[in-house]
């Protein structure tokens, strides 16, 4: 008679129990260790008008925060500013005259072109790269870590990933959301073009000048940190 062996039986059996539970362990941890929030690399499309996005608002604990969803309603509507500078100029306008450039790139749009800047911190470098300045991507570095640290995503990480939700979405398939400022027919006694095209912190020392009107606080104007200025409807 051959001796019984414990082991020849059991362990195969204990060999397929354990497999699965590592399994979940490994997937346990990865899911533990991945980000809350990321970004699209700078170089690309999505990514940097993502930057752009998260740089003109202000996040938790700045000056002029309210909240998440007037941060993100900003965002919105500054993707819109640079939409309709490419595909909304109104009557009686040209797109050099409203936008600085003539151009469908919204990189174009964004940064300028010949030198001349449209939005402070984002430019072509000599090569014709296109670039932020150091201190842009000093703060989403900080914005970075703020939003991956802790046990679950908070603030941070939901507006980080809101800007490049955004900015993947128009690269792909267009704009997401309604324009507020479509309809806007009138600022007090004159008449506008309706839509935003320009905007800039809210401080009431600041206007691009020319054609643009302010688009009063009676009328969400004041978003997100920032005043957007539409268009009269007959130019000077």
């Amino acid at each position: 008679m051959k001796p019984t062996t414990l082991t020849a039986g059991v362990a195969p059996s204990v060999c397929r129990c354990l497999l699965p539970l590592v399994l979940i362990v490994t997937t346990a941890r990865a899911q533990a260790s991945a980000p809350f929030a990321q970004l699209d690399r700078a170089d690309t499309t999505s990514g940097y008008l993502a930057r752009l996005l998260i740089n003109e608002v202000p996040f938790p604990g700045e000056r002029a925060y309210e909240s998440e969803a007037k941060s993100q309603a900003a965002m919105l509507q500054i993707l819109w500013v640079l939409e309709s500078r490419i595909r909304l100029i109104p009557n009686g306008y040209q797109q050099q005259h409203v936008a600085g450039v003539r151009s469908t790139n919204i990189i174009d749009v964004i940064t300028g072109t010949g030198g001349r800047r449209q939005c402070e911190g984002f430019y072509r470098d000599a090569q014709g790269r296109f670039v932020t300045a150091p201190r842009v991507e000093e703060r989403l570095d900080y914005l970075l870590k703020i939003a991956n640290t802790g046990s679950k995503p908070g603030r941070f990480a939901g507006l980080l990933n809101y800007a490049q939700g955004l900015a993947r979405a128009y690269v792909k398939t267009g704009i997401q959301g309604a324009d507020r400022y479509a309809g806007l027919t009138r600022v007090g006694p004159v008449q506008v073009t309706g839509r935003a095209y320009s905007w800039m912190t809210d401080v009431d020392s600041y206007h691009p000048g020319g054609n643009f009107v302010s688009i009063p606080a009676d009328e969400e104007g004041s978003l997100g940190g920032n005043r957007f200025f539409t268009l009269r409807k007959t130019p000077k």
